[in-house]
């Protein structure tokens, strides 16, 4: 089970070089993957046709698209840790993402979280970056590498 970490904002420092740990895992269902294609207008087979995703793909069957599976550090972000005292938070965005290998549908993933640096920002406000690395169960490879910018400001 998820451990969220909550900090005040007064102690936004202290997060500086926390591991915050892992996430639950998360199923990738084809129904997700669906609604992300609709959502985003790539429609590619190897998405979502799983007949011919399982005939013709060197992967077995469909894969999440890359963008879906990092989408979903948002939720996993939330899941790991809150920020109490804040009027405003932001994704300020990525500074790197590699997608190190494919999630099949059906498969879990879950996140890694450890606060790289913190930083104060001009308007009264601290920038997290934050390493994060998406893991699919039972895989040694990691799915997705990132190091992810978050503002939060009073």
């Amino acid at each position: 089970m998820t451990t969220q970490t909550v900090v005040p904002y007064a102690e936004i420092t202290s997060l500086a070089g926390r591991d915050l740990g892992f996430t639950d895992w998360f199923e990738i269902t084809q129904d997700r993957v669906d609604t992300f294609a609709d959502a985003v207008d790539d429609h590619q087979w190897i998405h979502v046709e799983p007949e011919r995703a399982k005939a013709e793909s060197p992967f077995g069957g469909p894969i999440a698209h890359g963008f879906l599976s990092l989408s979903l550090a948002t939720k996993f972000w939330s899941d790991l840790c809150e920020v109490e005292g804040v009027k405003t938070k932001v994704n300020y965005g990525l500074d790197k993402v590699r997608f190190v290998s494919p999630v099949a549908v059906g498969a879990r993933v879950r996140m890694n979280a450890v606060v790289a640096e913190v930083t104060e920002v001009k308007g009264n406000g601290y920038q997290l970056a934050v390493d994060h690395t998406f893991e699919v169960e039972g895989s040694e490879r990691p799915a997705v590498i990132t190091r992810s910018l978050y503002r939060f400001y009073v």
